[in-house]
């Protein structure tokens, strides 16, 4: 017994590790600004399997991203707690995935253009894409797509994102760091952790997480090309090899259907 657990504990150890690091790490929504698709609570499993087979985001998907450059305050960020000693050993838990960090600076947002994409955003106008309008149905009732962050019309450069959040009046996305922080709002693709995938918890918001119809319309990509490389969120347990289980289908299935779509 005392040769076995110990290396239980390791292998386990071990699983938690890679799950996290290769395969799909959960976060947890501390805030409002992708309401009403993920509420402050949810807890959503990320993709961080498929990028290592050449997949890149794409417009519409929802992702978690490292802060590209004081996006968040130091308010933003939750304090560590605890002497010394327990914010060490939750140092160490948290960088297996058995803890959640006490120091995350990850964001989460939808892709709302990629690299060589030109984007416009006017009060009083919908968000057009490639001169093309959308058609915004995810985004909170009563929010307007652009009119408190103005930006007028920029163009993403090659590797990088536009993101914007879905509650559009609470979200410091990138209209917002554009236009209050005098930087140019985008996000760069090496940044991506991954893509959220599915609502794992509470239990009763259970959903996956597709690409809304709105980014399938063919005005969207003319001209353009995809990004070339792959609301602060912050990372919990991932659960187990069983996470893998739910995302890597679900993940596969999406772009089933995307090349169903396209043909």
């Amino acid at each position: 017994m005392w040769v076995e657990i110990p290396v239980l504990v390791v292998v386990a150890l071990v699983i938690a590790l890679t799950v996290k690091t290769f395969f799909v790490q959960a976060f947890f929504i501390p805030s409002a600004s992708m309401e009403p698709t993920l509420q402050k609570g949810d807890r959503v499993l990320v993709d961080k399997f498929t990028p290592w087979f050449g997949a890149t985001p794409q417009r519409g998907d929802v992702v978690v991203f490292h802060d590209p450059g004081n996006w968040l305050t130091q308010a933003d960020v939750p304090a560590p707690s605890g002497n010394g000693a327990l914010r060490g050993l939750q140092s160490a838990l948290s960088t297996v995935g058995l803890m959640p960090s006490a120091n995350e600076k990850d964001l989460i947002k939808r892709v709302i253009a990629v690299g060589g994409d030109t984007v416009k955003c006017d009060s009083g106008a919908p968000v057009k894409v490639n001169s093309t309008p959308l058609d915004e149905p995810y985004i909170y009732p009563g929010s307007t797509p652009c009119d408190d962050d103005t930006v007028g019309e920029v163009t993403v450069p090659k590797g990088d994102l536009w993101v914007m959040g879905d509650h559009r009046n609470d979200s410091a996305d990138s209209r917002f760091q554009r236009t209050h922080h005098k930087g140019d709002g985008f996000v760069p693709v090496k940044d991506v952790v991954g893509r959220a995938v599915v609502v794992a918890w509470p239990l009763g918001r259970w959903s996956t997480l597709p690409v809304p119809s709105t980014f399938d319309h063919v005005g969207l990509a003319a001209g353009t090309a995809p990004a070339t490389a792959p609301a602060l969120a912050t990372a919990v347990t991932p659960g187990a090899l069983g996470a893998v289980g739910v995302a890597a289908p679900l993940t596969l299935w999406r772009r089933r259907q995307r090349r169903h779509r396209g043909r």
